[in-house]
């Protein structure tokens, strides 16, 4: 659960710090999804939105995860949360 509010929070309201990160990894990782076989627009998929079809992630917000990986391995993590979270404490504190 923390990890969905992560991807939602990273898209919607990136922290300043990390925002060049998030668009690198979003951009990276959608390379990656939209050629996999598991992405919804290969399928007929009811949703509205670009999924996988694996985890049932809202791709947008799944990429821009930092601490995220793919259900199959095709990205990983660049940042464990607790990582992300001492980036983001070092800075307030700045």
């Amino acid at each position: 659960m923390i990890q969905i509010i992560e991807g939602w929070r990273n898209k919607l309201i990136p922290p300043k710090e990390l925002k060049e990160a998030i668009a690198q990894a979003v951009e990276e990782r959608m390379e990656v999804c939209n050629n996999c076989p598991h992405i919804s627009t290969k399928h007929n998929s009811v949703r509205p939105d670009v999924h996988c079809m694996k985890c049932g992630c809202t791709l947008s917000a799944k990429t821009a995860c930092l601490s995220c990986q793919c259900p199959i391995k095709s990205w990983m993590p660049i940042v464990t949360k607790a990582e992300e979270d001492l980036i983001k404490k070092e800075n307030e504190s700045v």
